[in-house]
């Protein structure tokens, strides 16, 4: 990936984030209300699904000083959801015969963490590899303003801030390819990369169990899986509409 097919792809999925994250985030609020889910655990569960998964989750907690049980119970939601749309998402792409270009961008809306992001778009093709992981990243950079507003809002002052360093690297990597050409070692880096994300994403489902499903608990799952359908069904219904 160059700098200039990130631009164009960044720019083509940031109405669709700034919608997205602000819909989730205030249906997140409400549906905690109404589940009666504790304020942090509800708040956790919401951003994870309205920017990256577990990377939000590790920025935020910090700032709302959550306990560990509801760090916890926050991750472990996205993580069951993070399993699923690994499958789920290609055979419902192919089902519905989205377009790379669509896919990618549902896929980054859609999806939690940027690994099964990666991992979904990878296997529905090049093309939405590539928009898949610039809009994501480009969404994961809203870590920033979320967890300020909820220092704000949660009246915790000066708190520590985690910024997910992958999105530095990501950017320096996408520089290097497009004004420093590697046509010798480019094929071996993708290589590397692929078997790496392939490790990863047997990691994430090693780690699924019984316990963590027990442990996660029906109402906060239900606030999980509310919102991860309502925002890919929101998104699969855009960029249908939208980006045709």
């Amino acid at each position: 990936m160059n700098v200039h097919s990130a631009v164009k792809a960044g720019s083509e999925g940031f109405i669709f984030t700034i919608a997205s994250i602000t819909g989730t985030l205030l249906i997140g609020y409400i549906t905690g209300k109404v589940l009666k889910i504790d304020t942090k655990t509800s708040h956790l569960i919401s951003c994870g699904t309205a920017i990256c998964g577990g990377s939000a989750i590790a920025a935020v907690s910090p700032v709302i000083k959550a306990e560990e049980k509801q760090l916890s119970v926050a991750l472990g939601t996205v993580f069951i959801l993070n399993s699923a749309a690994l499958f789920l998402f290609p055979f419902v792409g192919h089902l519905l015969h989205l377009s790379q270009n669509q896919f990618g961008l549902w896929s980054a809306i859609a999806i939690h963490d940027t690994s099964s992001v990666v991992g979904a778009a990878g296997k529905y093709g090049p093309q939405a590899l590539e928009v898949a992981t610039t809009v994501k990243l480009a969404r994961a950079l809203w870590i920033i303003p979320v967890t300020l507003l909820t220092a704000i809002c949660f009246k915790t002052g000066k708190q520590k801030m985690k910024i997910p360093y992958f999105i530095g690297l990501f950017i320096l990597a996408m520089l290097a390819h497009t004004y420093f050409p590697m046509e010798a070692t480019s094929e071996v880096i993708v290589r590397v990369a692929k078997t790496g994300l392939t490790i990863t994403l047997f990691l994430i489902g090693a780690g699924l169990s019984r316990d963590v499903l027990k442990g996660v608990g029906i109402k906060p799952l239900i606030q999980g899986v509310f919102l991860w359908v309502l925002i890919s069904g929101a998104a699969l219904w855009a960029v249908l509409t939208l980006a045709a």
